[in-house]
């Protein structure tokens, strides 16, 4: 497996640069002078925007039980310590950023947010919040990632790996079911259900289920000649035909219902792929320096984007092309001086208290695969 100098998996970058591309584009269209409407985007693929999202959702559910289980692997426990510790270090500071400068614009009277707003946003519950402001929108992934971190964890803590991949599986057909269930009742109880608003974190959660299924079964999966034959096929490109196709279609209950799994299992294999064959002409690309840069700037990017990319202001930082220009300005401030210095401080703090290195394990599972598929 390909590790970039810092120690990242580059072709995980590569796909966070597809999954941040997606939203910008999605939430580009319908602004002033943007070339594409709001009504053309939604009638193309489907919410792009959103599966950029879903896309996210499952890398990380497969980066952090990567790492939860190689910690495990060499210490014999999970530290809830340091988990935590790295996850305040990597997600708080650019996103209490944002928020600061989001009560600066407030006060000066450049946007209206109100305290409703901010208080679920500083307790990261956005999702459970259907009025949200689309300054704060797009904060409803953040959420559902935080809660994703007080419980999986300790789900992984309290029980061993078997039991662990059969709750993550559960997950996997629990989230369409509740998905299926709101849709269902939008249609025929209640079409105004304040449910229709709100990304609760039980509809959600299949996503990131899928990522820690697949870390939980990699080991397994590696030994298999069939799942080595699959990941490395190229026939394996009608993944990505086919989750756009699933994504196009997902306002149908039984596209939810039966749509879902598939896309996920889908996001999957390309992820395997990816991490495995950087020779290839799509793993080629997704290391590429720029697209690599481009998805390590993905969360500040993400975090900046908002506030600069809103359809429904007429305000010149609003208008394309200079909203999306004032949104890379403002990520690469954020990646550069906050992020980094951050990040620079984790890493310091996992040289002196040894903290394992995830990607470590990742790797050596990846070199054996190879081998075996040599």
């Amino acid at each position: 497996m390909e590790k970039s100098g810092s120690g990242r998996i580059a072709s995980l970058d590569g796909f966070r640069a597809i999954s941040i591309l997606m939203v910008l584009y999605g939430h580009l269209s319908g602004t002033r002078w943007f070339p594409v409407t709001l009504e053309g985007y939604k009638h193309s693929a489907g919410d792009l925007a959103h599966l950029g999202v879903l896309v996210f959702f499952v890398i990380s559910g497969f980066l952090i039980t990567s790492l939860l289980m190689s910690e495990r692997e060499k210490t014999g426990t999970i530290s809830m310590k340091r988990f935590y510790l790295r996850r305040v270090l990597r997600i708080f500071p650019a996103f209490y950023t944002l928020i600061l400068a989001l009560i600066a614009a407030n006060l000066i009277g450049w946007i209206s947010l109100n305290g409703h707003d901010f208080a679920y946003a500083l307790t990261y519950t956005v999702n459970y919040d259907p009025d949200s402001s689309w300054q704060i929108g797009h904060l409803w992934s953040l959420s559902i990632e935080e809660q994703f971190y007080l419980l999986w964890p300790l789900t992984l803590l309290a029980l061993r790996q078997r039991r662990a991949l059969i709750v993550a599986i559960a997950a996997i057909f629990i989230g369409p079911l509740v998905r299926a269930g709101i849709l269902e009742w939008m249609f025929h109880v209640n079409p105004h259900t304040q449910l229709a608003n709100m990304t609760i974190f039980p509809a959600m959660f299949d996503y990131l289920a899928t990522g820690c299924a697949l870390a939980l079964l990699r080991p397994w999966l590696l030994t298999q000649a069939w799942y080595l034959r699959l990941t490395g096929s190229r026939w394996l490109v009608l993944a990505v035909l086919l989750v756009v196709l699933i994504n196009r279609l997902s306002g149908y209950t039984l596209v939810v219902l039966l749509g879902s799994p598939v896309l996920n299992l889908c996001i999957a294999l390309l992820i395997e792929s990816s991490t495995r064959h950087a020779d290839s002409m799509a793993g080629r690309f997704l290391n590429w320096k720029p697209v690599v840069f481009l998805g390590a700037l993905s969360y500040s990017l993400y975090l900046w984007q908002q506030p600069f990319l809103n359809r429904a202001s007429d305000a010149w930082v609003t208008a394309f092309p200079q909203n999306l220009v004032l949104a890379f300005v403002a990520a690469l401030l954020s990646y550069f001086v906050v992020e980094r210095s951050f990040l620079g401080l984790r890493r310091r703090l996992e040289r002196t208290t040894s903290l394992p290195v995830h990607t470590e394990s990742i790797r050596e599972a990846s070199v054996d695969a190879q081998r075996t598929e040599n």
